[in-house]
């Protein structure tokens, strides 16, 4: 063989060499041409044949049509429901790779998210966050449907890339418990009279609740209520909310039991929460989540601390339990108050030996933070931020700008109060998109005094694509 010559040179040409995977869990793969081909069903290192159905200029995308060489880390998918084949579900993309080579793809990804979108590189990687790979989903948006033409009702989630609701008996994804409540929710809707006006159900999973929240476009019958509460008598720990029309409009279906809540026992933090409210997909992983950031932001009991974007107070009331002061910020009115209410209980709880440190709770648009804000909130030795997918953009913008006026006041106006206030030494960063945390970083770094001193991920979403991750920036002298 001559140096000229490559080995994919020497394959049969419908044959393909798959490099990589993509956000989207596709194989990636070029032809001899250089064009990239994005392949579903495909896993790095196989040799694949693909049957093409979208081309562009300098792409195509199609779907695996044979494996010629199969890659060692190809498992036997866990739910019978998941594949390619037309009525798959969409719901989960990488159950045929190795669940620790699926973590392998989501740590490459928050890699190269950080160099080539921030030009940061860690100067450590975390080790992954891992917990159970099957029945971790808590939270999940079920559809169900009435089809019919097959005269059935589907209760499940769409087949992929499509607007059809998957015909499924099970989904091992789920806990076991909803799992097997699948087909007698089907068995309900069918008796209902609100057969076709009762589009999804909110799957809101607590440590010893289950809630169910019923969409339904019409007012429900008395007999459709008396089915509902026998389902709820029937299986333990079901609770049935009720959704005529926004979110805002959801309600108990009978007031009483016991509250949907979560517990954090490493800190003694027990957390009540409505259905509605954002909670964490997989509480296995959220305990770890936590204890990890505060580990890695490593309060102390002198400690003044921000957490931005706190939600309901899963970060800040654990923080409570180590800092001299907390303030937490939320965008949410309504998780805010929620936020309040949940440290009023943790703060009566609280063993007299434990108080809880003074914590206090204010709700800001974050996407729309100055300098001026950042130094009316005061000055934090430390910093817990945790936004959505959009990142944090505007809150860093502002603190790598009040840096930019005490490193350069003559190019640029100082803010007043700017000359007190000290930006935090440390900031633990938690991230469910690692583009918008590559984009953050970079601020942070090249303008904004910190270093990436650790990064890493979380594997929220076993057999998703979905990357979540955590990355530490410490403050340079």
């Amino acid at each position: 063989m001559t140096d000229d010559i490559k080995p994919t040179d020497l394959l049969p040409p419908d044959w393909l060499l798959v490099e990589s995977l993509d956000l989207e869990a596709q194989g990636v793969a070029h032809r001899l041409d250089g064009k990239v081909v994005f392949i579903k069903g495909a896993l790095p290192f196989e040799l694949v044949s693909v049957n093409v159905h979208r081309k562009k200029n300098n792409w195509e995308q199609g779907m695996v049509s044979a494996i010629h060489q199969e890659s060692s880390q190809r498992v036997r998918p866990g739910c019978p429901h998941f594949g390619l084949h037309e009525g798959a579900c969409g719901g989960c993309k990488m159950q045929h790779l190795h669940a620790s080579a699926q973590v392998a793809v989501k740590q490459r990804v928050l890699e190269d998210n950080l160099w080539h979108l921030g030009k940061v590189k860690a100067d450590n990687i975390l080790r992954p966050i891992e917990g159970p790979a099957w029945g971790y989903r808590y939270r999940a948006r079920i559809s169900v449907r009435h089809v019919r033409k097959k005269s059935t009702v589907l209760v499940g989630f769409h087949e992929r890339k499509s607007g059809y609701v998957a015909d499924m008996k099970e989904c091992p994804v789920l806990p076991p418990h909803v799992s097997a409540l699948l087909l007698p929710l089907r068995a309900l809707i069918t008796q209902m009279d609100a057969i076709e006006t009762c589009p999804q159900i909110e799957l809101a999973c607590g440590d010893r609740v289950t809630a169910l929240v019923l969409r339904h476009m019409e007012p429900l019958s008395d007999g459709d209520l008396a089915l509902l509460r026998g389902f709820a008598t029937r299986h333990a720990g079901v609770q049935w909310w009720l959704q005529p029309k926004g979110p805002e409009t959801v309600h108990l279906l009978d007031e009483g039991g016991e509250a949907l809540s979560y517990d954090l026992p490493e800190f003694g933090i027990h957390m009540p929460f409505k259905p509605t409210d954002f909670t964490q997909v997989n509480p296995h992983i959220n305990r770890v989540l936590v204890s990890r950031a505060l580990r890695l932001l490593d309060v102390q009991a002198h400690e003044r601390v921000i957490d931005w974007f706190c939600g309901l107070g899963n970060f800040t009331l654990p923080l409570a339990t180590q800092a001299r002061e907390v303030l937490g910020i939320e965008g949410s009115e309504a998780l805010v108050a929620r936020s309040r209410q949940n440290f009023k209980l943790n703060q009566a709880l609280a063993p007299a030996n434990k108080a809880l440190a003074a914590t206090k709770f204010a709700a800001r648009n974050l996407f729309e933070m100055t300098p001026e804000l950042l130094i009316a909130d005061g000055v934090a030795d430390k910093w817990l931020v945790d936004p959505p997918r959009e990142g944090a953009m505007s809150l860093v913008q502002a603190l790598a700008d009040l840096h930019q006026q005490k490193r350069n006041p003559l190019n640029h106006p100082v803010t007043v109060g700017a000359v007190g206030w000290t930006p935090p030494k440390r900031i633990v960063y938690v991230s469910c998109n690692p583009s918008t945390l590559a984009r953050d970083a970079d601020i942070l770094v090249h303008q904004g005094g910190y270093r990436c001193a650790l990064a890493g991920v979380v594997n929220m979403f076993p057999h998703t694509a979905h990357v979540e991750s955590m990355a530490v920036f410490e403050l340079e002298d």
